[in-house]
């Protein structure tokens, strides 16, 4: 059976940890298996994966993704461990090197070596997880644990995934996480550049092939017109970030929107079909709010058959 996720989003008045649970518990019942959490500056994503997977049973929960600069890795650690022990071992620790614009306007943070950061930021959580502690001293990272740092009930360890695009931070991510997270990469892309450079940097380590969880915009709808007018609205920022752009590119497209699935729910799941024949081992729906709460129900009950 395939993974069928969806990345949810939050309201724009009311409370927005209840309308996320109770959307959780619609996506739970339209059929699909995972919850996916971007970070932004409003909420934190993994206290609000973690609050998700205790409130609804039996569906797990991750963040797509957590930024890494201006934070510290022991830090994020500690929080994604208590999601763990919150949800029972549901949770899965998404991580992202984040655009180098935003970065540096909003913490004053040099975005400098990001490929050594990414594997610094692994390397000692992944000590966290699996020793209970860590005496790291990196280029770009140092983490010296003063106490253990193992939680009781954060088993097992979190998987690690890593919103890889570039080749270094695909190499990165195959040596040391368990898989990637990526968006805005076509089937092309994953299958001729993407998925290749992670799975060789994973066997030369000794280690399984990662995940392969393939972030896809989607809208089952009969206004075409309309889901790829709000679609592209949503996904230009995107455009900007080079990491986005070449994936864009090696997909053969020329802007985001054109990698959104939106049409009939035969379409919609042809497509989807592409990236699993391609090499994705799990997908995400993004963007299905767009157009309303009948239209994002139509999409996720489409998605979930394809899962069953």
């Amino acid at each position: 059976m395939t993974s069928i996720g969806v990345a949810l989003s939050t309201p724009g008045s009311g409370n927005a940890v209840d309308y996320v649970v109770e959307s959780a518990r619609t996506a739970k019942r339209s059929g699909l298996s995972g919850i996916w959490l971007g970070q932004r500056f409003d909420y934190d994503a993994i206290a609000l994966a973690g609050i998700v997977g205790r409130e609804v049973e039996g569906i797990s929960v991750g963040t797509s993704a957590v930024p890494i600069f201006g934070r510290h890795p022991l830090i994020v650690a500690a929080q994604a461990q208590t999601a763990q022990a919150a949800t029972h071992g549901r949770f899965h620790y998404g991580i992202a090197l984040g655009a180098a614009s935003l970065t540096e306007q909003t913490f004053d943070v040099e975005f400098r070596r990001p490929a050594k950061r990414l594997e610094d930021f692994l390397t000692i959580t992944r000590d966290v997880f699996v020793n209970g502690g860590v005496d790291y001293r990196g280029s770009e990272i140092t983490a010296v644990s003063p106490i253990p740092t193992a939680l009781p009930g954060a088993t097992p360890a979190p998987p690690l995934l890593v919103a890889a695009l570039g080749p270094r931070a695909l190499e990165v991510s195959g040596r040391l996480a368990d898989g990637i997270l990526p968006f805005l990469a076509g089937p092309k892309a994953l299958d001729g550049h993407i998925i290749p450079t992670v799975e060789q940097a994973a066997a030369t380590a000794g280690r399984p092939a990662p995940r392969v969880v393939a972030l896809v915009p989607a809208l089952v709808t009969d206004d075409a017109g309309a889901g790829r007018d709000a679609l592209a609205a949503a996904t230009e920022f995107y455009e900007q970030i080079p990491s986005y752009q070449r994936a864009i590119e090696l997909s053969g497209a020329k802007k985001a929107v054109e990698l959104g699935l939106v049409g009939s729910a035969d379409k919609v799941l042809a497509g989807l079909r592409d990236y699993l024949a391609a090499g994705a081992t799990e997908i995400v729906l993004t963007q299905t709010e767009l157009l309303g709460p009948d239209i994002q129900r139509a999409t996720w009950e489409t998605a979930a058959a394809l899962g069953r």
